[in-house]
């Protein structure tokens, strides 16, 4: 088995796109990076071809699904990116078959979006091994873009971390990166009492049904539901089964899925 090498880097665009495919009257964005967008973004960086042909998943997903991911936003209101709509109207006359032929469409973005992405990787697996090179070396071979082609994404803050450890559960804790919700995390909350309680800044919890795989029969997104806590401590016996746990600097715990 190869070493694992556990890295993160702080991906970030000027806007994204993220696009929930069950409405279309109005084309509206997930508010957090998903791992299947970010598999794509992965595989723009070290090389593999994305969809090419229907019911076919891409290259990048097949070679990369495996991979262990985490999620965390950056300089958001406790998760919430502010959205903004815009409307394109398109006049060639072949997009629409309403009279006139003019198709408007409405599309909710992202303003600057930035997650901090953690990942786990083989140091003795090929493609890994080239994907945490690029990484490092701040190098794509595909332009990514946060969801959409319009939106060119870049990364900073590269860094690989020497010491991480499998979490137990062992003490209360909070988590800083997005996580699977299994259960009402409100009722595991820790809460401050007396002083402690004094100018603390008011918990938030949020929360999103996002995609976590493509189902390989109806090549449509798989979901989970997913929280985001922010100032949450929560008790040891909210022990969470799905996913893989692990302490990384100043005891910060994450999830990776």
């Amino acid at each position: 088995m190869g070493r694992n090498k556990l890295v993160s880097f702080d991906l970030k665009a000027d806007f994204g796109f993220f696009k929930k495919p069950d409405i279309n009257d109005i084309y509206l964005t997930y508010g957090i990076l998903h791992k299947p967008a970010l598999l794509g973004i992965l595989g723009a960086i070290v090389g593999l071809p994305g969809f090419q042909e229907n019911s076919t998943l891409p290259v990048y997903y097949q070679k990369l699904r495996h991979l262990k991911i985490g999620v965390s936003p950056l300089n958001s209101q406790h998760g919430n990116f502010i959205k903004h709509l815009v409307k394109y109207t398109n006049t060639t006359g072949m997009a629409s078959n309403e009279e006139g032929g003019n198709l408007i469409i409405e599309e909710q973005v992202l303003i600057k979006p930035e997650y901090r992405c953690y990942l786990l990787l083989n140091s003795e697996d090929e493609l890994e091994n080239d994907l945490y090179f690029n990484l490092k070396t701040y190098q794509a071979e595909f332009l990514p873009y946060m969801g959409k082609n319009d939106f060119s994404a870049w990364w900073e803050n590269f860094k690989e971390y020497e010491s991480f450890k499998v979490f137990d559960f062992d003490r209360d804790y909070k988590i800083a990166t997005l996580f699977r919700k299994e259960d009402t995390v409100s009722n595991y909350l820790v809460k401050a009492i007396g002083l402690a309680a004094l100018g603390k800044e008011p918990v938030s919890l949020y929360f999103e049904k996002l995609p976590v795989a493509y189902d390989e029969t109806l090549y449509q997104y798989e979901y989970a539901d997913f929280v985001y806590s922010h100032g949450a401590r929560f008790r040891k016996d909210m022990k969470i089964s799905t996913g893989d746990f692990y302490t990384i600097d100043n005891d910060q715990v994450i999830q990776l899925l």
